[in-house]
């Protein structure tokens, strides 16, 4: 892993996975820029020492060259689990799309080094959120730079949309109906994804790799919801729907302002999310149980902030 202070760019460095990585960037010395669509909603961000952030178009080559110019490496991770149709276009546009046009900004401005966040089990089943994946995989592994790819299980932590969605509609609903309820998934703690960025970043055994990162559970998606039901104390049956009853589920959920389900998610947990190579192993990672992380979470007792202090304890070299 690099000591070195790097000049990073990162697209998605507002968003879940992001917002718990550019701290720890920074926190190990790091010089990063963050690109949003919208600066003034981040300005939280711009707090942080090392920490700059500017409104970008990023899906213009062109922008994209100019932020790129002297940078040490990019790291992309912008994804989307839902779309505002229904036909896979926006999938394509944040999986594929966008890619293709950090490959080309970086070729333009002579930047060699990218981490790309995907998925497990990118390319596999029916789902255009899983099948925009894998092309957008085979696109960097052709794209002739030095890449490292991630594919993380399902991911949880503070913010998560995983344990606090459920959590959140646990507390307003009498019983759970889950469609696809026995589908399997291997939970990874956000923590543990940023160390395994932050670890690949300088290290020249991981470029030209993929790497898994799943948690040490599997757990059914039933599991998930009881898990989390049992933490907050309550009273409720989880109920696995027929795959028909689950569509229907799904198709209207899909409807419902901020898609809490959608028919592409459906598909997607046809595809049981468990892995095969330990990517967090590889790369010298103890995987943090579930049971670590949310009893605490769920209590409101961990917080990004308390995650930020836990990473600097481990890694501040001593006074």
């Amino acid at each position: 892993m690099s000591t070195r202070s790097l000049n990073l760019v990162v697209l998605g460095g507002t968003g879940f996975v992001g917002s718990h990585l550019v701290p720890r960037l920074a926190a190990a010395g790091h010089q990063v820029l963050a690109l949003s669509r919208n600066r003034e909603q981040h300005r939280e961000m711009t707090m942080m020492p090392g920490v700059t952030v500017r409104s970008a178009d990023v899906y213009s080559a062109d922008v994209l060259a100019g932020h790129f110019a002297g940078a040490d490496a990019v790291i992309q991770l912008v994804g989307i689990l839902n779309e505002t149709g229904f036909d896979g276009a926006g999938f394509r546009r944040a999986h594929v799309e966008l890619p293709r046009t950090v490959i080309a900004a970086m070729k333009r401005a002579d930047v060699r080094r990218l981490l790309q966040m995907s998925s497990l089990k990118a390319g596999e089943g029916e789902s255009h959120y899983l099948k925009t994946r894998g092309e957008a995989e085979a696109l960097v592994k052709a794209s002739g730079l030095e890449w490292s790819i991630f594919q993380p299980s399902v991911i949880f932590g503070p913010g998560d949309g995983l344990f606090n969605r459920f959590a959140s509609l646990l507390k307003l609903a009498p019983l759970m109906p889950l469609g696809r309820a026995d589908a399997k998934l291997t939970p990874v703690y956000v923590g543990d994804v940023c160390e395994a960025f932050l670890r690949a970043l300088g290290d020249r055994g991981t470029f030209d790799k993929s790497f898994q990162l799943y948690g040490p559970r599997v757990m059914s998606l039933r599991e998930i919801v009881a898990y989390t039901r049992d933490q907050l104390g309550l009273k409720r049956p989880v109920i696995g729907l027929p795959d028909a009853l689950g569509w229907l589920q799904a198709a209207a959920l899909g409807l419902v302002p901020g898609k809490p389900l959608s028919l592409d998610n459906f598909r997607s947990l046809a595809v049981d999310s468990v892995g095969t190579i330990d990517g967090l192993a590889a790369l010298g990672i103890a995987a943090t149980p579930v049971e670590t992380i949310v009893p605490r979470m769920l209590r409101g007792e961990l917080g990004k902030q308390d995650e930020l202090d836990r990473y600097r304890q481990r890694h501040d070299p001593p006074k």
